[in-house]
């Protein structure tokens, strides 16, 4: 299954997947890396050895037109699944159909409760016990796409956003990797068997 990931901050789900695909556990292939700034994550791509590109929405005086070389830069690799790993944009609606059912997001909630930028915070702020990481499908409408996988996160007593923040984060990481991997059985299922002579 080939992938483009796409970041904008610390990498820290791509390194997740690059050290899955080192251990065997998921069959996978980072064609490349994307970002919408200089970051710690294209670092890690770098470092890995896979092709990176950088597509900053500081570069175009529209916001379509920043899409629309973003949409090329990916569709340049032929990717079979997109991976929103960290990337803190919002795409718009041409991209998503572009590769409609092929991009996949990670959010910090149990989707649908608490959808947007501050779903921890907002967590909290409701009183939740229990909250979580989403691997969802992306779809036009921000954080709406189907769920293809979730994992619980219990909410401690002594918990700040920051505390409850990185443990959800180190939670996502495992749901992503495993999240791949089960797309990826599903994509070999499709190649055609060779019979046996």
């Amino acid at each position: 299954m080939r992938l483009v990931v796409m970041v904008s901050g610390s990498g820290t789900n791509l390194q997740a997947i690059i050290d899955a695909l080192h251990k065997g556990d998921v069959d996978v292939d980072i064609v490349a890396v994307g970002a919408d700034k200089p970051c710690v994550g294209l670092e890690r791509a770098e470092a890995a050895g896979i092709d990176t590109f950088l597509v900053p929405l500081a570069n175009y005086p529209e916001r379509e037109q920043w899409n629309r070389s973003l949409e090329r830069a990916i569709a340049n690799y032929n990717p079979d699944r997109v991976v929103f790993a960290g990337f803190m944009r919002i795409v718009d609606a041409q991209l998503v159909e572009r590769f409609a059912g092929r991009i996949i997001n990670t959010h910090p909630s149990l989707l649908p409760s608490f959808p947007g930028a501050h779903a921890v915070r907002d967590a909290m702020n409701f009183g939740v016990k229990v909250t979580g990481a989403t691997v969802h499908e992306v779809v036009a409408d921000v954080d709406a796409g189907p769920i293809l996988a979730q994992v619980a996160v219990p909410v401690q007593s002594e918990d700040t956003e920051e505390s409850l923040h990185e443990r959800i984060k180190s939670a996502e990481r495992g749901l992503l990797v495993n999240a791949l991997a089960a797309l990826s059985r599903e994509v070999n299922f499709d190649l055609p068997i060779e019979e046996q002579s």
